[in-house]
Formats: structure tokens, sequence, C-alpha cells
């Protein structure tokens, strides 16, 4: 399923923002982007978005900024800043005069900044933490998705039933209708057939065209995918094996069938079947 989520934590002078979207997927396929300095993270990172996200593609992607340039940028050296002390008192002991260093003097002094460095293990806990809140707010967007999917899956398979049930009169009488037609060709062809012969060859045609099974198991599918789909747990693989099979049933239906109603019901079928499965390809 399709989702957005995103999630900050402050780490000072830094900022964390994950950000992280989902597609369509037929399994799970994680993309973690990590800065370089944060590349231990990832083994961890992906077991905290699988463990909300079980379907589709995800990119999950960590941006730093900063709160404050200056801070982010540079930090004072200890070892600089003990040195010039020391030089400081010295200077002192010779020239008692002497003008005390001001804090620009000291920060001018080289050696005192140094450039700041990204400290993994400080941004390390904040970083997952961010992530946690982003994937849980990823989970609730593809949830709310799956709801009005299942919605709509509801409708088709309401729908389907109402074509089911619309077949049905057609099954009671299709043997009758093939007696008909027989008959009819019979009398055009001015053959007196045998009623012992007629009453096998009906039989044949019946078992061969007989379609209540498929109407049948068609219906029995439709109660099993609004069953799965009260379900609280993964259930896109098993709507697409159940979708699978009535696609299959309604191809079966079309074949067999020698009336023109029972044709396009079935052609409905399958264009109702292949809504459902291009529908289910997005749910978890």
């Amino acid at each position: 399923m399709t989702g957005f989520a995103s999630a900050e934590a402050l780490a000072p002078p830094y900022r964390l923002t994950w950000e992280l979207r989902s597609v369509n997927h037929r399994f799970l396929d994680l993309g973690i982007r990590l800065p370089d300095e944060l590349r231990a993270l990832e083994p961890e990172c992906r077991e905290i978005v699988a463990a909300r996200v079980r379907r589709g593609k995800v990119d999950c992607v960590l941006k730093i900024g900063v709160e404050d340039e200056a801070a982010a940028n540079t930090e004072l050296d200890p070892a600089a800043l003990d040195e010039l002390y020391a030089l400081a008192e010295r200077v002192r002991q010779r020239f008692a005069d002497a003008r005390p260093l001001s804090v620009i003097d000291v920060l001018r002094w080289p050696g005192v900044l140094k450039e700041r460095r990204i400290d993994a293990a400080e941004l390390a806990t904040p970083a997952k933490r961010a992530l946690e809140e982003a994937a849980a707010a990823l989970e609730a967007a593809r949830a709310r998705e799956g709801e009005r999917l299942a919605q709509l899956l509801e409708e088709r398979s309401r729908a389907i039933l109402e074509l089911v049930d619309r077949v049905r009169p057609y099954v009671a009488g299709a043997e009758e209708r093939y007696r008909k037609k027989l008959e009819e060709r019979l009398a055009k062809l001015d053959v007196q057939a045998q009623p012992e012969r007629l009453e096998q060859e009906l039989v044949l045609v019946a078992q061969r065209f007989d379609v209540s099974e498929e109407v049948d198991r068609l219906a029995a599918h439709v109660a099993e995918v609004r069953s799965v789909l009260e379900r609280a747990e993964p259930i896109g693989r098993r709507l697409d094996f159940l979708l699978q099979e009535m696609n299959r049933e309604a191809n079966t239906l079309g074949s067999k069938s020698q009336d023109e109603d029972l044709t396009r019901t079935a052609v409905e079928l399958k264009v109702l079947i292949e809504q459902m499965r291009e529908q289910v390809q997005n749910l978890e």
C-alpha cells in the first residue's frame, strides 16, 4: 500500500528527520538511506521498519539538519585551550601588567577551534526513536488505506454475489433449454431420434455444460474473501490466491456457457474479479 510518514528528533546541535514512503509491491522491499557516519545502524533500522510493515516497497531516508550552524560546524579543542591557558599564565608571571586574553583572542588562537564531527554514538538513540515514530505513523496511514480498500473489495464481492444469484435460475433450467435446442435441430433435419438416444445425449450435454459447481464455488470463495477481510493479520497473499481461484471458476463458467446471457454474466464476473485482484495487490 502507498503511504508517507515522517518524524523528527533533536540531538543538539542537530535535528534528525526521517521520511518514509511506501508503494505497492508483492513482497517487502526495504531501502534505508543513512549518512555515512550512521551506516552501522542499518540492520537495526531494518528491524524497526519490518516490525511494522510486512509488504510493499518502503524507502526510508534519514536527513541530518542543524539548529546552530556555528555549533554544528566547529567545537573547542580542550587540549588547545589548556595549552593556551598555560602560555598565558607564563606570560603573566613575566609581565604582571599584561592584558588578559579576551574571548575573541582565545577563539582566534590557532587550533582552539576544530571542525566538529558527527558522533554516531550520540545520534544512534534519537535516530532509532524517531524511526520508530515514523514507522508507527506509516503503519497507521497504511491501515487507513487498507480500510478503504476493504470497503471497495466488499462492494465488488456483493456485486459478484448478485451475478451468481442471477446465474442460478439459468443453471436450474439448463437441461430443459438444451432439450429444446436439440429437438429443434432434429426437427430442422427432419430426423426422428429414439427417446433413449435423446436422453443419453441430453445427459452428456448436461454434464459437459453444467456450471452449478462453478457457481457454488464462486459463492463459497466470496464468503471466504469476506471472512479473510475481517482478520487482524496480513491478508494480501491469501486474498490474491482466492481471487486466482475465483478467476479460474469464472473462466470455466464462460467456457461451458452455451447461453448468451450466461456468457455476458461470465464476462461481468471476470471484470469484477480483475478489479479486486488489482486492489488486492495493494493490501498487506
